[in-house]
């Protein structure tokens, strides 16, 4: 098969992938209401059934043959080159992934970008291999991330539970390589996943997006001022459950999104302007590019 066929094959793959949590919508911006998503067959039943759980597990344990049924799966999510580029650590010790992420589950698995499975088998065969560059590691998270979403909807599908999770960047993220004991070089913890049974039923699942500023045909399309102002009334209403919060009009905001930009995304008003630790880190990783000049 010659590689513009890979190419094809692989980009098919990934859009099939990537889009499943997307119902696609017709002109305006709506929300997608809980429970109203269309089904067609189980697998797309699966899929409208997804929903996260913020940290409140039992201490049920999984059934190993449903975590190993989690872990075959998600090593079948499409990746380029099928190189699989990405290490996964499973923890079941519950003070342990506490100190990774801040929550506790049955079981955890600590998502990492890694080269350093390829660079062993190329010095086993004498091939020199540098992955040292963004270009490795964004393929490599996109591998990572679609690992991971195949792993949430294999878990749905066994009526588990699931959190997905950047908690483990929080704090001082150097301590991943000392608590999961990671290679300083060339291995990245990009995302966790949390698997578990829920402590009570959540009240309701959170809304999506679809349509204008989400989904674009043939070409970009920036918002009008008509379907930013949709989107913000989107917001607001409850009905469509796409807050994080419902006091938002008691903290004096007009709009939920007046709340999610000057409260929950304080610290973004302005361009950053110092190297942050997750760059500082990717540096020491090897995977940022020695600047010219």
């Amino acid at each position: 098969m010659d590689e513009h066929i890979r190419r094809r094959r692989f980009c098919r793959q990934s859009v099939l992938l990537g889009t499943g949590l997307v119902l696609s919508g017709a002109g305006r911006t709506r929300a997608v209401a809980p429970g109203n998503e269309p089904s067609a067959n189980g697998t797309l039943e699966t899929i409208g059934r997804l929903r996260t759980i913020h940290g409140n597990f039992t201490d049920q344990a999984i059934p190993e043959s449903d975590l190993q049924t989690i872990l075959d799966a998600t090593v079948r999510a499409a990746n380029a080159s099928n190189m699989q580029t990405y290490s996964i650590i499973v923890v079941k010790d519950r003070a342990k992934m506490q100190a990774v992420c801040g929550y506790q589950a049955s079981c955890l698995l600590v998502y990492c970008v890694d080269h350093n499975r390829l660079k062993a088998l190329a010095q086993s065969l004498d091939h020199p291999y540098h992955p040292g560059n963004m270009v490795s590691f964004i393929t490599s998270g996109i591998n990572t991330i679609l690992a991971v979403q195949t792993a949430a909807i294999a878990a749905r599908s066994l009526g588990l539970d699931y959190l997905i999770t950047n908690g483990l960047h929080r704090g001082d993220m150097r301590r991943q390589w000392g608590l999961l004991d990671l290679p300083e070089e060339h291995c990245y913890p990009l995302i966790a996943l949390l698997l578990g049974y829920p402590t009570q039923e959540p009240a309701h699942k959170k809304g999506r997006l679809s349509g204008a500023g989400v989904i674009h045909h043939e070409k970009y399309q920036p918002l009008t001022p008509e379907q930013a102002a949709e989107i913000t009334k989107q917001y607001d209403d409850p009905n469509s459950h796409l807050a994080l919060i419902d006091n938002w009009k008691d903290q004096g905001h007009k709009h939920y999104l007046d709340w999610l930009f000057t409260a929950w995304l304080r610290g973004s008003e302005t361009p950053t302007e110092r190297e942050t630790q997750m760059f500082t880190l990717l540096k020491r990783s090897g995977y940022v590019e020695p600047q010219a000049g």
